[in-house]
């Protein structure tokens, strides 16, 4: 495959750091939440698009040569994929022998759009016998990768700093409770320095959970910061 970007990391968010003010999260993105196909015929010539997730370059290379097993009498199997958040998206694409820029571009060009990434496109045509054209051939590629985007089903990307509360074995049952209350998902384990409570929460959010927390204890909440991690949100 061709036309670099940059990466980025799209597991781990990063550290939770110390010592000074902590870095901007990485933005939230789009990405799939299973894969899907779509098809369409141009002149006689058939194009599958198959679109799947992935989260390294290995991993959009292998969904190409599983398409090009798969379909072994196909003519091309062009590509494109994008990986990480944004802004260091890693992409890249192949026309797989087609003219240069009339296929890999195109779907390339169709994912962009669309705002996806950690996502792989392969666009598999069966000649039909009729040349379609340089701008034939970049309708068809970016129309067949349109078609499989409006289909495929989406979630959100987003990242969510852990916080862990150490509170009092007292406390701990009306701690727990406010903060379900205020609608997080709290997990409690059971430490030697007392009750800890754990939570994933939107990094904007941290601040404003720290000055509930000490409202709630008086002060006598430990809160400290863990990992920021990526999950899927439902998209509304």
């Amino acid at each position: 495959m061709t036309s670099a970007g940059s990466a980025g990391p799209s597991g781990s968010a990063g550290p939770s750091g110390s010592g000074g003010p902590s870095p901007s999260p990485p933005r939230p993105y789009l990405t799939l939440a299973g894969p899907v196909e779509a098809e369409i015929e141009a002149k006689r010539s058939r194009f599958r698009c198959r679109l799947e997730r992935v989260d390294t370059e290995d991993a959009a290379r292998a969904v190409v040569e599983a398409a090009r097993r798969e379909h072994w009498d196909a003519r091309h199997h062009c590509s494109a994929f994008r990986i990480g958040p944004p802004p260091q998206v890693a992409q890249r694409s192949s026309d797989d022998g087609e003219p240069s820029g009339t296929a890999g571009a195109p779907i390339l060009d169709a994912l962009g759009g669309a705002g996806v990434s950690d996502v792989v496109a392969v666009v598999t045509r069966w000649f039909g016998g009729t040349l379609l054209g340089t701008g034939g051939l970049v309708r068809a590629y970016g129309d067949t990768t349109r078609a499989a985007l409006a289909a495929a089903p989406l979630v959100r990307r987003v990242t969510r700093r852990r916080l862990h509360v150490t509170v009092d074995a007292v406390s701990a049952g009306r701690v727990e409770h406010a903060l379900r209350g205020a609608g997080h998902l709290v997990e409690t384990s059971y430490g030697e320095s007392g009750t800890v409570l754990t939570m994933a929460v939107d990094p904007d959010d941290v601040d404003a959970v720290r000055a509930h927390l000490n409202a709630v204890t008086a002060g006598a909440a430990v809160v400290s910061a863990g990992d920021l991690r990526w999950v899927d949100r439902p998209l509304p």
